[in-house]
């Protein structure tokens, strides 16, 4: 996996909030600390998700079958 670099302005207070996460030694540093946050958003992006699908099935919303039939009746 290649890395990229941003810049993103941020609060003081996230600044404080990196800095004692790094003097805590949860994180390595600020740029593992945004990386680590970065992960938890996107489990959570997922998590939600799988709840919202779920819903969805409860409401009879899902589609039931062989999801290669499914998807060439849709073509």
């Amino acid at each position: 996996m290649s890395n990229i670099t941003i810049s993103v302005p941020i609060t003081r207070e996230q600044g404080r909030f990196l800095e004692e996460r790094v003097k805590s030694g949860v994180s390595a540093n600020k740029a593992h600390a945004v990386r680590q946050a970065i992960a938890a958003l996107a489990e959570e992006q997922f998590l939600q998700d799988v709840l919202e699908a779920e819903e969805e099935i409860r409401q009879g919303k899902g589609i039931r079958g062989d999801l290669r039939e499914i998807l060439r009746k849709m073509k």
